[in-house]
This record gives structure tokens, sequence and C-alpha cells, in this order.
């Protein structure tokens, strides 16, 4: 007997702090993977957050209209509690690297041990490869808050919040 093809839900899950091109390259790649797609929005406890989780949220939510197949949400705590309580067995990962691929390869081993959930890869488009939300923050405060140098890495919503909240840090010092 033929059984009916199994619905596969993958979550990718990031700080997004903020979203990038690169990030949504991703989603929208995964996207063409899995019958349902959840992007996580999540605490890293080695970064200090530019955003809160709903301004994250707020911030991909215009990018994400056109995947119906696609819905985003905030969560705290460890990430493969997030997975299984979206009823997810896979976890996706954007790499950008080899100091990517070593940092997530550890992780994805953690996560099959600990969570019995799958890790898929993704290689980073040849234009993302260099991108990344940290290097955006520094190319926008140090390049003496020129808006433009950021816009071919973050879309529009995002450069223009971006640099409010940037200059508003930078009048508060």
């Amino acid at each position: 007997m033929n059984q009916p093809p199994q619905k596969i839900i993958a979550v990718y899950q990031g700080s997004f702090d903020p979203v990038t091109y690169g990030h949504l390259d991703v989603i929208r790649r995964a996207a063409r993977m899995f019958n349902e797609l959840i992007v996580g929005i999540g605490k890293n406890p080695d970064k200090e957050q530019l955003f809160t989780p709903q301004e994250r949220l707020e911030l991909l939510l215009p990018h994400l209209t056109d995947l119906p197949n696609v819905r985003a949400a905030t969560y705290d705590g460890l990430t493969i509690d997030f997975v299984q309580e979206c009823g997810a067995h896979v976890l996706v990962r954007g790499i950008r690297d080899m100091a990517d691929l070593n940092h997530e390869v550890q992780l994805a081993t953690l996560n099959r041990l600990i969570g019995n959930v799958e890790t898929v890869f993704i290689l980073t488009s040849d234009q993302h490869v260099l991108t990344s939300s940290t290097y955006i923050k520094q190319i926008y405060e140090m390049g003496g808050g020129d808006i433009n140098r950021i816009r071919q890495l973050v879309p529009e919503n995002v450069a223009v919040r971006l640099a409010e909240r940037l200059q508003a840090a930078k009048d508060k010092r």
C-alpha cells in the first residue's frame, strides 16, 4: 500500500537582529523544500540585541506575505524546545563559510542527540555570503551613519528602522 507523503515542518531559527537579505534568501529557498516553514525569532545570549523580539517580528513579516507556507513567531528558551512545540523535526540553518559550518555541525549534533531533530544546511547565495547583522550595524555606525551603505544588505523598512535605532543610541551617548 502506498502511504501518503508525510508533511514536513521545518524551523529556521535566528535572532534576526536585524533581518537581512541573506536571511530572506534562506527563507525563500527553504520554503520551497518543506511543506511548512516556521521562522523562529529567538535570543542570542552571546549578543546584545538592538531590537526587541516583537520589533524583529514586525520587521520580518512584510517579507513573508507572498509565502503561504511560511509563518514567523518569537520564542524564549531553547531552540530545540521551540522546534518540538511547533511539531517540527527539521531545523534549517544558513551557512556562509567554514567557520559557520564548524559551529553549526556541533549544534546539529547536539540537537539531534537531545531533541531528535535533524538539521538541514542551506548554503548562502554568493551575493549574501559576507552579510551578517553584526557587520551591517558596524557598517552603519562606523560609516558615518550613511543609510545608503546598508540599503543593499537589508530591506528598506529594516534600513530605516536600523538607522533610527542606531542614531537614537548614538544621541544618548
